[in-house]
């Protein structure tokens, strides 16, 4: 089964986390436009051995668990699906003279 859990929100998006057993398996970033269409990025992980007959019922499952005001039924939503690899975090980090910023890598 498929845990979800919201990891970020702002006005018009979000972003989730699926789980199973334990282990990130998925990361969903939704964004909710003017028109009342929603828009999303699906991010699968290659870990987690999925084939592309998967995708309808992981959307499924995040419709269901965390999207109550959308219905994929209805057509007002649409997703880009990308299967890869996790490959670190990057963030900026400030230097000595908090001047300049430059990206360094984290492992998740």
């Amino acid at each position: 089964m498929i845990a979800w859990k919201r990891l970020l929100r702002t006005l018009s998006s979000e972003r989730f986390i699926a789980t199973r057993d334990g282990t990130d398996i998925a990361a969903v970033d939704v964004h909710y436009l003017g028109t009342g269409h929603v828009t999303g990025t699906v991010f699968l992980f290659a870990s987690a051995g999925w084939k592309e007959s998967d995708v309808e019922g992981l959307l499924r499952s995040l419709d269901d668990a965390m999207l109550p005001d959308v219905d994929l039924d209805a057509g007002s939503l649409s997703y880009t699906v990308v299967h890869g690899e996790v490959w670190g975090q990057f963030e900026a980090t400030a230097t000595k003279t908090d001047e300049a910023r430059t990206p360094t890598s984290r492992s998740p």
